[in-house]
């Protein structure tokens, strides 16, 4: 231990130089430092991510030894990390001309360049800095990647990654910052093979486990996403995100029984979480146990009355329960806190039309086409009102409007189908059956019911039997 011989460690002279800075600013007077010192001193205020006091230390230091080139490139980092691209830019220009072989200029002036948005520009500063050190070329790479990182540049990142790991097989960590490159460009192939690879070597990284999860997810890939968070869990039983994420997977493939206990979990680890208590009162809704759906949905609504889920999720037990009065209060409510949500207006619709208001029924189906066009459920509900109150005629002149302004979406060429072939235009009929069926010949089934057996021509039938909707 060679600075133990002496008595005096290096982290003793990095808090002997930090203090005496931090007197002399205290007190308001002028010490000088030496070069080694002033080094010390801005480089352990970056390190500890005070960029103030780094700037302060930086200027002194460049006032007091102006002919450094060693400061002055501290002072330029310290212009980056403050957002200061432009002026970094002059300094370095300054010194590029003084210490032209000097990689470490280049390196600045690239993350600069990249901070201006120049990516192009960044990445010739950093080929550059590659070709001035051959003996210190895995540092710079590291630079590099972290730079490109911190600004978020991954698909220009991943190619200096790919050359690190293959100079440095040894530092792990390199194949788990490529897959998350790789992740962070939707690349999921080169990312699960990555995040792969890393957890061969670390396999008890619950943060890879998790990322990997949320790529399995992503693609859909339930089973593999679930295993992927149990793995994550097992290494952390305090990875709450991942147990989050399992619970809201077991709900969308309708597995509700089995995420109700892992919700519980999470809410004994995060029991503020009102988006979880009241995906909890929707599972409980979901297996019929709607005492325990209206008891986390209410108190979902007491840490959050401003959020319109719970409200909603109270409105639809009340509408199947038969309680029409309560479900009006609820989608009111809901409706006010999130007007852009098709399926609150479409419900809100129901409930009307459940009481009779057939007329507030039919704005509200509006108001939910008009934010989600392809809501096939409104248009079924809308042509059967329709349809029941005699109202074809009528309506067809607002629909053909409609449709030219809507296109070609399958739920108002079935509406159209049906209203022409209710009235006897019946070679309208069948123009806009054949468009919808092409469109999506599944969603048949349901305006089945607007397409009566005694109006359907032959010719309509043909075209159903040949889409094998008709025996």
């Amino acid at each position: 231990m060679e600075d133990d011989k002496y008595g005096f460690s290096y982290e003793e002279e990095v808090k002997h130089a930090v203090q005496k800075f931090e007197i002399m600013r205290k007190n308001n007077e002028s010490y000088f430092f030496d070069v080694i010192e002033f080094e010390t001193i801005i480089d352990y205020y970056i390190e500890s991510n005070n960029s103030t006091k780094a700037f302060d230390a930086a200027t002194l230091a460049s006032e007091q030894h102006p002919h450094s080139v060693s400061l002055q490139l501290r002072k330029a980092r310290v212009l980056l990390d403050k957002g200061k691209a432009v002026e970094a830019l002059r300094l370095l220009k300054k010194l590029e001309n003084i210490e032209p072989g000097n990689h470490e200029i280049f390196i600045a002036k690239g993350t600069a360049l990249g901070i201006l948005g120049d990516i192009q520009g960044a990445k010739k500063m950093f080929d550059y800095s590659l070709t001035l050190d051959s003996e210190d070329v895995e540092n710079i790479l590291f630079a590099i990647t972290s730079v490109l990182q911190n600004l978020n540049y991954y698909e220009h990142l991943i190619p200096y990654m790919i050359r690190l790991v293959e100079m440095e097989p040894e530092f792990k960590a390199h194949l788990y910052d490529l897959a998350y490159a790789y992740e962070k460009t939707e690349d999921f192939e080169n990312s699960i093979k990555y995040y792969l690879l890393y957890l061969e070597e670390e396999p008890f990284s619950d943060s890879a486990w998790y990322n990997l999860g949320i790529i399995y997810n992503k693609l859909e890939l339930s089973e593999k996403a679930m295993e992927a968070y149990d793995y994550a869990l097992a290494v952390n039983s305090q990875n709450t995100f991942a147990l989050f994420n399992k619970g809201n997977i077991l709900s969308n493939i309708e597995k509700f029984a089995e995420a109700i206990p892992v919700y519980h979990e999470y809410l004994e680890n995060e029991p503020e979480s009102f988006e979880a208590m009241t995906y909890l009162a929707e599972c409980y809704e979901k297996t019929g146990e709607l005492t325990m759906a209206r008891k986390y949905y209410q108190e979902a609504i007491e840490l959050a009355p401003d959020f319109a889920d719970p409200w909603f999720g109270l409105g639809i037990i009340a509408l199947n329960t038969g309680n029409i009065e309560d479900s009006l209060i609820f989608f009111r409510k809901a409706v006010r806190l999130d007007d852009e949500n098709p399926e609150i207006w479409y419900l809100l619709g129901k409930a009307h039309y459940s009481k009779g208001e057939k007329k507030e029924a039919l704005r509200c189906f509006r108001e939910a086409l008009k934010l989600d066009a392809y809501y096939d459920e409104v248009w079924a509900d809308l042509g059967n009102i329709i349809l029941k109150d005699g109202l074809a005629e009528k309506a067809l002149p607002y629909l053909e409007h409609a449709y030219k302004i809507t296109g070609d979406l399958p739920g108002i060429n079935y509406l159209l189908a049906s209203f022409y072939l209710h009235t006897g235009n019946n070679e309208k009929a069948f123009r806009h059956l054949s468009i919808a069926l092409n469109i999506d010949k599944e969603l048949y089934s349901d305006f089945e019911g607007i397409f009566p057996l005694k109006l359907l021509t032959r010719k309509i039938k043909k075209l159903l039997g040949g889409n094998n909707l008709f025996p």
